[in-house]
């Protein structure tokens, strides 16, 4: 297990020379005011993520004493690489879940794997269901395509809303979290320098059990402590009630599983292979790479996806266009987040949390973890927590090796799940839809997403005793 070490911190490169000359009290203040400010303006003012971001990032400059044109530079830098980094990539995951989901392929997938099985195994589909469309898909999209099939199976099978609910819940929010290519995990595989595919490999390890525990074994007493309706009126019509055909189910599920296949393949290359200069392992570097992956499963999805519902070519451009237009204020907060990141790291925060650490008999993941936690409970934002997380612990991944940066990857993702409350937009979405009270919410929602977390990081610190 990766403890902060004299070894480690022997390994680290020599520190970039911070942009301030404050000491450790100045820094740490300047640290939590910086987060104060970012969340007083989210919770308290209702400001946007992004520009909380920017204001947190230049008060977070001002209290440690960086000339304000240098904390111009180091915001800008981050900004710049982060979405240079991971935007695209959030990009073309968006327009492979607007393919899903306009050509019927989501449903195909959900229709079939409802129709063959039993009544009994439904929480455990459900599960599978969202696990599956919850690859390519952000969070808040997943459950809109979700809630109308969760709704309808709850009715039709007369199940309790929570046995059914909390299983697809837990999967999107494991999804979401542990497994790239969602926003969050790139920009901390991004932020520590982590290998996308030997992070892919071990966040689909942990993230299975999780969701097992965290969704069916936990909506048995979810549904004993809650019993709702739902609203009528929450029954939308199916998106693909107007499409004459569907995409097929194996054609479907190739396609959102085609990106991580050929990553997964990528880091099975780099293992066993291990010789860059070998043309089978370049091969595998190029096709494996993020931005390959996830185009190639695009420009696939175009044809088992758009053509096979009867898309013409200006109906797959129009699909491609709306797409992307929801993600921007995903990008400008990730990018911001970014630049947040990079203004902690500039100051000489990290170098900070090297020095005050160095005695700590802590393990380096679970300090990531608790980091992530407060900042997470503070601002209701898991990609913000990951983002400042990743930030500042980067340093700590400096003397580790790539199974432990990927675990470290993990496990703030982890620790930005847990507790999701009133200051989360998440919160409020499941609420309104499942027609649920704030305590109802509290003890469902809320006590799934801490177990997600909590059994997220006992099973990345037990992976950590392996690799």
């Amino acid at each position: 297990m990766p403890h902060l070490s004299a070894a480690m911190l022997a390994a680290a490169p020599a520190p970039v020379e911070p942009i301030t000359s404050a000491g450790h009290g100045q820094l740490a203040l300047a640290v939590l005011l910086g987060i104060a400010v970012i969340v007083l303006l989210i919770t308290k003012a209702r400001l946007h993520a992004f520009l909380a971001l920017i204001i947190g990032s230049f008060t977070l400059g001002a209290v440690a004493g960086a000339p304000l044109d240098k904390v111009i530079t180091s915001f800008s830098t981050g900004l710049g690489n982060t979405v240079a980094g991971v935007g695209v990539l959030i990009a073309l995951g968006a327009v492979l879940g607007k393919l899903l989901a306009d050509s019927g392929g989501a449903d195909q997938v959900v229709d079939t794997i409802l129709a063959k099985s039993s009544n009994r195994a439904m929480p455990w589909a459900m599960a599978l269901i969202a696990g599956i469309i919850g690859l390519p898909l952000f969070f808040e999209v997943g459950i809109v395509l979700l809630i109308p099939v969760v709704l309808l199976v709850a009715r039709r099978g007369n199940f309790s809303l929570m046995r059914i609910g909390i299983p697809a819940l837990a999967g999107l929010s494991v999804m979401h979290g542990l497994v790239p290519p969602h926003p969050g995990p790139l920009v901390a595989i991004d932020a520590v320098g982590a290998n996308l595919g030997v992070t892919l490999a071990l966040g689909v390890l942990v993230a299975v059990p999780t969701v097992i525990i965290a969704g069916p074994l936990f909506s048995r007493y979810a549904a004993r402590w809650v019993d709702v309706t739902p609203p009528e009126g929450l029954i939308p019509q199916r998106p693909s009630e107007d499409l004459d055909k569907r995409p097929s189910f194996a054609a479907t599920v190739a396609t959102v599983l085609l990106p991580v296949v050929l990553m997964l393949s990528k880091a099975l290359a780099d293992i066993v292979i291990d010789d860059p200069a070998n043309s089978v392992q370049r091969v595998f570097d190029v096709i494996g790479a993020p931005l390959v992956a996830l185009l190639a499963a695009v420009l696939l999805g175009f044809f088992t996806l758009g053509r096979a519902a009867g898309f013409t070519r200006d109906r797959i451009a129009t699909t491609v266009e709306k797409s992307l237009v929801p993600i921007a204020g995903i990008l400008l907060i990730v990018g911001a987040g970014g630049g947040f990141k990079q203004t902690l790291i500039d100051i000489g925060v990290g170098q900070m949390i090297l020095d005050i650490s160095h005695d700590w008999h802590i393990s380096a993941l679970l300090l990531a973890w608790l980091i992530a936690v407060c900042i997470r409970l503070a601002t209701g934002s898991a990609t913000v927590a990951t983002i400042s997380a990743a930030g500042l612990v980067a340093p700590l991944a400096a003397g580790m090796g790539t199974a432990e940066v990927s675990l470290l990857v993990l496990a703030i993702g982890a620790g930005s799940l847990f507790f999701s409350h009133v200051n989360d937009a998440g919160f409020w979405l499941v609420k309104e839809y499942f027609g649920m009270s704030v305590g109802q919410t509290l003890k469902t929602w809320s006590v799934m997403e801490t177990i997600i977390s909590v059994v997220g990081i006992i099973f990345v610190l037990l992976l950590s005793l392996i690799v």
